[in-house]
């Protein structure tokens, strides 16, 4: 697959003098950075298949397909093998797998047997079968020189291990194999032996010129050189390059391609090769035009658009830069003269051309990492010379446009950042080595070391990066494992106060029944009018769905609407929640954090004790209460406002504060023309508890509750009934209640609330329960009368009240 670099052991020995066995390289791979994927040897399941020549192939007697061949294999007498290929033929050598092997393409396990009577051992395989390619219309036809009786496997180059690497973005040169070896010798696993090709002797001028036609777009193309040969014979590559490329996956085309893909994976370096005498006039590099197509190597069309940069000569686009030729322009058997191409290309340009067009090759692969920049030539040199040692013919001089970007650049370093930056210790010289191993060059110059980067290393941007080549070659595995020093005896909570907040309101609200919901962070921008409305600079620039086109201004629609599709669907009692963003702007102040619910139905079931009770205001602030109450908010002092949001009934909703001005939540019945809106059947109750206004708690370490404070002594209640002014609330009662005697009165809560004409207009009665927590001593009747007397006289004195009955 693209994306992934493979290669093979003797591959990796062309380039890295070692005797490092398998384990060894696979080990140190990983080590550096370069995690190894996978590992298969495919000589492994060919070890029985030897290469035969057929001596004699005469028609079966009983079948008019089948032909019994006699197959020489080099030792004893010839085999007799019944075979239905339509290539089969007296004189060809193939591949011959003996009975009692297994087959790799179709996993047959061979027998000795008769087909039609005629006795056969074994069998002549075809490529599928062999698992090296697809091609099945016959079998394997050897060139006349494969020596007989060999084991196929070593005769085809595939008795290496073929070693698959993951490659990070910041070793693009390791996307061919001489950097591989490059790293491996730095890792101390052997000595580079890659040879720089000789640059060719030129025997004509190129009759194409090349030029950049880029304007203000010349980062497109930097340079771009070119070199004519003339007169080559493009036939099947030799079997050590088919091998190569068979190995690592890619199906070997003719010689002319394959050197290319094989330069591709040796050295990083894409190149190109165009059929010369299919191109008309000279080659230019240009950003393509609206409109114009090409027709690949890939069989596809590409429409383009006027931002890819092409190679085209006078006629139009041959190729898109960096990714992939036009077939026009393709190597084929026939090609007499070709002419090479290596350039550097954009990246990004590169990047957003293969994303546009769903176009994957191995050169965009390369180039949107980050190709070499100085390796134009040393890569057209290295084609050249592999083609006309190959191909035969003469080559024209280099036609070259643009110039190689300026790439050189010099960083500081200090060696010992090393152990700064990673804990390991290194001693200079061996910083030293590694760096100039991998290709930098080390100077020193007042207590650091002047460090010339690389052409190859884009990613080298400072003195970290070198740190972590160091790093990297030592061996993370090397770094020290140092506990961390412990900067206080009892660890802090890892979550703050807000995150607690969060984890206790959903922890209370399941609790109490409610299903948690997840929604969308937006909604109808035609909902959200109802709902406070959605400001301009909250609608969706690219909403998921045409009508999901606002930042959400509450939670509950959503929750709302939810539980209308569950009535729809049969269930009539629904509890759900939310904890989540609501947003009043599109500025970070502007979202807050809400934990909303809903319940719509029966708070209380139809049962044998009595009637359903639906659900009202009160078990909405009871929810509110309980969210306020985990996250550590005195309830006890919250006051209960009337007014509330205009999505809530009004008489029937209310808002709990602490203080005049901090509202903590709201509560209470839907507004029914909400409901009808969001097409929901009441009765429905909504709560939303604020959780971004909960104060802070003056030590964030604190947690929500003090200590567990149990009492020996029997507690003592005491109810009061009132005569109030209706205007006046029944919190302002309990309020004056607990401020009577703080240190005994642990609780007041009001159990009873009437109003008749015997109480007079304007007036009602309200009946308080308070408790007495004794802390050292039974109180006597003579205290607990004392402490009545204050609280009547405080509830009196604070709300006009008078006790009922005197």
């Amino acid at each position: 697959g693209i994306g992934a670099m493979k290669f093979t052991m003797g591959w990796l020995r062309e380039h890295l003098e070692t005797e490092a066995s398998l384990a060894d390289v696979v080990a140190k791979l990983t080590a550096i950075g370069l995690e190894v994927e996978n590992v298969v040897d495919p000589g492994e399941a060919l070890t029985a298949f030897v290469i035969g020549e057929v001596t004699e192939c005469t028609a079966h007697p009983d079948a008019d397909k089948l032909q019994v061949c006699q197959v020489d294999l080099g030792v004893g007498a010839a085999v007799q093998v019944v075979c239905g290929a339509p290539n089969a033929r007296a004189g060809m050598k193939g591949v011959f797998a003996p009975a009692g092997a297994t087959v790799p393409g179709s996993g047959l396990h061979l027998k000795k047997t008769k087909i039609r009577g005629v006795e056969s051992n074994g069998m002549l395989c075809s490529a599928r079968e062999l698992g090296i390619a697809d091609e099945h219309e016959g079998i394997v036809d050897l060139p006349a020189d494969a020596p007989v009786g060999a084991p196929y496997a070593v005769y085809a180059g595939l008795n290496y291990p073929v070693i698959e690497i993951a490659i990070t973005p910041n070793l693009q040169d390791c996307l061919g194999v001489a950097g591989i070896a490059r790293d491996l010798a730095a890792a101390g696993l052997g000595r580079i032996v890659s040879a720089q090709p000789p640059v060719t002797a030129a025997f004509f001028t190129s009759p194409i010129g090349v030029e950049r036609r880029l304007g203000d777009d010349g980062d497109a193309c930097p340079i771009f050189v070119g070199r004519y040969v003339r007169n080559v014979k493009n036939a099947p590559s030799p079997q050590w390059l088919q091998a190569r490329l068979r190995a690592i996956g890619l199906r070997p085309i003719s010689t002319l391609v394959d050197i290319t893909n094989f330069i591709t994976f040796d050295r990083g370096r894409p190149l190109h090769v165009f059929d010369a005498d299919t191109i008309a006039g000279g080659i230019h590099v240009r950003l393509s035009r609206s409109g114009e197509k090409l027709l690949a190597l890939d069989g596809r069309e590409y429409d383009l658009d006027d931002q890819v940069t092409v190679i085209a000569d006078d006629d139009g686009p041959l190729a898109l830069g960096g990714i992939i030729g036009g077939e026009s322009s393709g190597c084929t058997p026939e090609t007499t003269n070709v002419f090479i191409e290596a350039a550097l290309f954009d990246p990004i340009r590169t990047a957003m051309t293969g994303r546009k067009h769903s176009l994957i090759s191995d050169a965009r692969y390369r180039f949107e990492r980050g190709v070499d920049p100085d390796a134009v030539h040393a890569g057209i040199d290295l084609a050249t010379k592999m083609i006309v040692y190959l191909c035969g013919g003469e080559a024209s001089d280099l036609v070259v446009a643009g110039a190689v970007p300026a790439w050189r650049r010099q960083l500081f370093f200090r060696p010992g950042r090393v152990h700064q930056l990673v804990g390991l210790d290194v001693p200079e010289d061996e910083s030293v080595r590694i760096l100039k191993s991998l290709g930098f060059g080390a100077e020193p110059v007042e207590g650091a070391l002047a460090i010339d980067v690389p052409s190859w290393r884009r990613d080298i941007d400072g003195e970290a990066d070198l740190v972590e080549e160091v790093a990297r070659i030592v061996g993370y595995d090397n770094i020290p494992i140092v506990p961390l020093a412990k900067k206080r005896a009892v660890t802090r909570p890892a979550l703050t106060g807000p995150q607690r907040h969060r984890l206790f309101a959903r922890r209370v609200l399941a609790a109490r029944g409610l299903h948690e919901c997840v929604t969308w962070s937006f909604m109808p921008g035609r909902l959200a009018a109802y709902f406070g409305g959605a400001k301009p600079e909250l609608t969706v620039v690219n909403p998921i769905s045409a009508d999901l086109d606002v930042m959400r201004p509450s939670v509950l629609p959503n929750l709302i609407a939810a539980a209308a599709r569950n009535v729809d669907r049969g269930f009539s009692d629904v509890g759900l929640f939310e904890v989540g963003p609501q947003y009043g702007d599109d500025t970070p102040e502007g979202q807050s954090t809400v934990a909303a619910g809903i319940r719509r139905g029966a708070a209380v079931s139809r049962n044998w004790h009595g009637a359903a009770r639906p659900v009202d205001a009160f078990d909405a602030k009871a929810d509110a209460l309980a969210v306020l109450g985990e996250a550590g908010v005195p309830t006890g002092r919250l006051a209960a406002y009337p007014e509330a949001a205009p999505w809530y009934h009004p008489g029937r909703s209310g808002t709990l504060r602490l203080g005049p001005k901090t509202v903590l939540a709201a509560f209470g019945e839907v507004h029914p023309e909400i409901l009808e809106h969001l097409d929901c059947d009441g009765p429905c109750v909504a709560f939303e508890v604020h959780l971004d206004s909960i104060p802070k708690r003056r030590r964030e370490n604190t947690t929500n509750r003090g200590a567990l404070d149990l009492h020996a002594l029997q507690p003592i209640d005491r109810d009061f009934a009132f005569v109030v002014a209706e205007a006046v609330s029944s919190s302002e009662l309990v309020a004056a209640a607990l401020g009577a005697d703080k240190k005994l009165i642990a609780e007041a809560t009001v159990f009873d609330v009437f109003a008749g004409e015997s109480l007079g207009a304007g007036m009602k009665s309200v009946a308080i329960r308070v408790v007495l927590q004794p802390d050292d001593h039974t109180l006597t009747e003579a205290e607990i009368d004392a402490v009545a007397k204050r609280i009547i006289a405080d509830v009196e004195k604070s709300t006009g009240a008078t006790l009922r009955g005197q």
